[in-house]
């Protein structure tokens, strides 16, 4: 018998089984296509989006709800909701090889789309395009993992790439106004988390404009707000400092 009326029935033509082998049995959740990559990643956070319906099957293409007592068993709790985020979290996606191949490309565009994003030639200040950050990608044979978000992924290509190519990831430009008595204090301290300082200005305060490492942000913004007790401003002036035109590799 199968527990799904007419109107659930045409949402299952987008499915996506995701399965777990718990307490020797196995249990499958049925999900959206292409939602499940989201969720894991943090980008989906409603759980409707991503989940068809909140049971928990044995076999979702055949309908068979799993058992309240197996599901006691494997996962001390009835609660399928709950249940349904244990399995979305650490199970496993059933896909073809096909759409395990398509699913493997897109993020392959997509880790490349991050990468020429976020980075600049650190000589010429220029970006590079997405089609010669993915032949970059190829030439040190990276491979994508399905597991791990594209953010997360984009990470590790720049540090490789470094290898092989003049990349880093392009510099904000922040504007500080300090109160000149923690100011200079405060400007030591900083002194390691900045790139470039741009200019100087000792008036009733101390204004300094600098090139950062996006990375340093959220450590400076917290060490400003902290050692002036709030006086002290930080200010974004560009999040890219980023030159007009595209990069070529010669």
């Amino acid at each position: 018998m199968s527990i799904f009326t007419p109107t659930n029935q045409i949402r299952l033509t987008n499915v996506a089984v995701v399965r777990m082998k718990r307490a020797g049995k196995r249990f499958e959740i049925a999900c959206y296509k292409n939602k499940v990559v989201g969720w894991r990643s943090g980008v989906e956070k409603d759980l409707d989006e991503v989940l068809q319906t909140h049971s928990v099957f044995v076999n979702v293409s055949k309908g068979q709800v799993a058992k309240k007592e197996d599901l006691v068993s494997a996962f001390g709790t009835d609660d399928q909701t709950e249940i349904c985020k244990q399995i979305l979290t650490k199970g496993e996606v059933q896909v073809s090889d096909k759409e395990r191949h398509t699913q493997l490309e897109q993020m392959f565009r997509d880790i490349a789309t991050i990468v020429a994003d976020k980075c600049v030639n650190p000589e010429t200040k220029r970006p590079y395009t997405v089609i010669l950050i993915e032949r970059a990608m190829k030439d040190i044979h990276y491979s994508v993992k399905a597991n791990k978000s594209t953010k997360q992924q984009a990470l590790e290509v720049i540090k490789q790439l470094k290898a092989n190519m003049k990349i880093e990831r392009a510099h904000m430009r922040l504007r500080f106004v300090l109160p000149v008595g923690e100011g200079k204090k405060l400007k030591e301290k900083l002194k390691p988390l900045i790139k470039v300082i741009e200019t100087e200005d000792y008036g009733q305060q101390l204004e300094i404009v600098c090139l950062i490492d996006p990375g340093c942000f959220r450590e400076i913004d917290e060490m400003i707000k902290k050692e002036t007790k709030g006086k002290g401003t930080l200010e974004v002036l560009n999040l890219k400092d980023v030159e007009e035109g595209d990069e070529t590799l010669e």
